[in-house]
């Protein structure tokens, strides 16, 4: 089986020792996912638009698109942050919605909001 991985740059990637995505079985497997870049929005919409154009961007380097998602799950701090994603996460997703699950956790740096990761058909 060939792996494929794909890094993004970001500045746990060396630090934590993962990779942005793997195409590995036929899937791409992007990792969970925060705002990306020295200027992180300070709102949750904001930082859900910022990690999903990092998701595009390594589906895009995988081949494929989110309209071959099968699977996403949202973490975020504050479950109640979540509604304001609803609709990005529509528009994104369209007609295409993969199963999902949402998860109320700490994240790694207490300045993000929403953490998204998905798994898609290569």
């Amino acid at each position: 089986m060939t792996i494929q991985r794909i890094r993004s740059g970001g500045i746990y990637e060396d630090r934590i020792g993962y990779c942005r995505a793997v195409v590995a079985g036929g899937f791409v497997h992007v990792s969970g996912t925060t705002a990306q870049g020295t200027d992180i929005p300070e709102d949750v919409v904001g930082q859900c638009r910022s990690a999903l154009q990092a998701i595009e961007q390594a589906l895009k380097e995988a081949g494929t698109d989110f309209a071959s998602v099968v699977r996403v799950t949202y973490m975020l701090p504050d479950k109640n942050d979540f509604e304001a994603c609803w609709p990005v996460l529509a528009k994104t997703f369209g007609a295409n919605p993969p199963a999902a699950t949402m998860i109320e956790c700490d994240l790694i740096d207490p300045r993000y909001r929403i953490e998204i990761e998905v798994t898609a058909l290569a």
